[in-house]
């Protein structure tokens, strides 16, 4: 029997030495000579395997007892199949190979059962009794698409218990232990303590590592089509979105009530473009994201008009622009500046934009830049007068096609009626030259018999004549 310490648990392992004398021969002199010390398990496969025993952690190298002592022609050695030992359990260790007859030092140990595909093809040469909870840690670990563990798992020490193998002359067995490795292999994640077990990243942990990894993706995806600038731009902190709005209310009134938390520079209600009416959702910037803070705390289902609203953090980053020499920089920002030294923004076409190509700057015009509230509020109600101009042309014309529409249904249907009567007018026309016609045959028939019998009563008589 053998203890294989790992940085996961412990694990031991009884041995089938009538079995496979090969196999648990060298593996025993190869624990005894230290040799597993620091090996990692390269390849984990869920419900299936965990393979370790190579020291160079690639899964293509290890020297067997044989080898060391005879040289390398006789480092593989054949293969030992027991009919009577099957991969029927979690536990079974076997000799990892390349092939018939190509074991060295590596080796596996079963993490699921019923693994008849290995049966036949690899020498079973022990059985873990103690420690499963070890091997469901090593079948739960985290590995990439070809198996490799993202952590290193490594072997620390092997504890020879019983070993009934005389040992053969010309090894030099080692008297301690070698020192424990810190570096981890490339490819793999240090262990965070030599000496204490090492975490395990759990599941939620994982998923969170993804979700992250596919969102960089994406991102890079949209900038390299152009729809964000920067693929690490994230929106503004200082920014809310406010949603559920009545649509009476106001940009100066929301600009009213959330001016208490702090100097907003932008308030803004979304409005449809044709009619002028409110879309019932805004953005609202302050100068600082502690006033933002603090408004979303204390104004998140507020009732307003109302209407309890909605209030967030904005995710929007359509605001941003590239700024020369600076990279991409938010759109509030230059606004609150440049609105300080006053003026609105006009189209100026300048070089070297996004991709060395042509973009356009913000400017402003201090010609324009004290227009009143009152010239706002002026231009809203001049574009809700409009738009209930024009809700009210539409309700006229619907009234108006609504009447010429009835009056061609009431034209159809006076219609249909004259139909429907000139129609039983005939039925009843037909129906009466129908007993007519009846009824002169009748007159017909009658007459009819009236001859035959007058005919019949002349010859009777002139019969009588006759005899006479």
């Amino acid at each position: 029997s053998v203890i294989v310490e790992t940085s996961y648990g412990d694990v031991t392992i009884d041995l089938f030495t009538e079995e496979a004398p090969l196999a648990t021969r060298n593996f025993l002199k190869l624990c005894k000579l230290k040799y597993y010390n620091n090996c990692i398990f390269h390849n984990i496969q869920h419900d299936y395997l965990a393979q370790t025993g190579d020291p160079t952690s690639t899964g293509r190298g290890g020297e067997s007892i044989y080898g060391r002592l005879y040289g390398p022609q006789a480092n593989y050695f054949k293969n030992e199949i027991s009919k009577s030992l099957k991969h029927v359990e979690v536990g079974m260790v076997g000799m990892a190979n390349k092939g018939p007859d190509t074991n060295a030092s590596q080796w596996y140990i079963t993490t699921g059962p019923n693994l008849d595909s290995l049966d036949g093809k690899h020498t079973i040469f022990g059985k873990v009794v103690e420690g499963l909870e070890t091997l469901l840690k090593l079948n739960t670990a985290f590995v990439d698409k070809d198996g490799r563990p993202l952590q290193v798992i490594r072997i620390r020490h092997t504890i020879i218990l019983d070993d009934p193998y005389d040992d053969p002359p010309g090894l030099d067995y080692p008297s301690e232990s070698p020192p424990p490795v810190v570096d981890a292999p490339k490819g793999f994640l240090p262990e965070t303590s030599v000496l204490g077990e090492v975490p395990i990243i759990d599941e939620d942990q994982l998923e969170e590592q993804l979700e992250l990894k596919e969102a960089s993706a994406r991102a890079e995806v949209l900038e390299i089509l152009g729809d964000i600038p920067d693929a690490e731009i994230k929106p503004e902190r200082a920014v809310l979105f406010v949603c559920q709005l009545n649509p009476i209310t106001t940009d100066d009134d929301l600009e009213l009530i959330f001016s208490r938390f702090g100097n907003i520079v932008s308030c803004e209600i979304l409005r449809d473009k044709v009619s002028g009416d409110s879309l019932q959702y805004a953005f609202i910037e302050y100068d600082a994201e502690r006033s933002a803070e603090e408004a979303f705390f204390k104004m998140n289902k507020v009732l307003i008009d109302d209407r309890r609203i909605h209030v967030d953090f904005s995710q929007s980053v359509a605001k941003a622009e590239f700024a020369s020499g600076g990279g991409w920089k938010n759109y509030y920002a230059d606004k609150a500046k440049q609105l300080n030294s006053g003026g609105r923004h006009q189209a100026r076409k300048r070089k070297g934009g996004f991709g060395g190509g042509d973009d356009f700057d913000l400017v402003f015009d201090e010609r324009s830049s004290k227009r009143s509230r009152g010239g706002d509020r002026r231009e809203r109600d001049d574009r809700r007068a409009r738009g209930r101009d024009e809700r009210d042309r539409s309700r006229g014309s619907g009234r108006d096609r609504d009447r010429d529409r009835d009056r061609d249904r009431d034209r159809y249907s006076r219609r249909d009626s004259g139909r429907e009567s000139s129609s039983y007018r005939d039925r009843d026309r037909g129906r009466d030259r129908g007993r007519d016609r009846d009824r002169d045959s009748e007159r017909r028939g009658d007459r009819d018999r009236e001859g035959d019998r007058g005919r019949d009563r002349r010859d009777r008589d002139s019969s009588r004549r006759d005899r006479r």
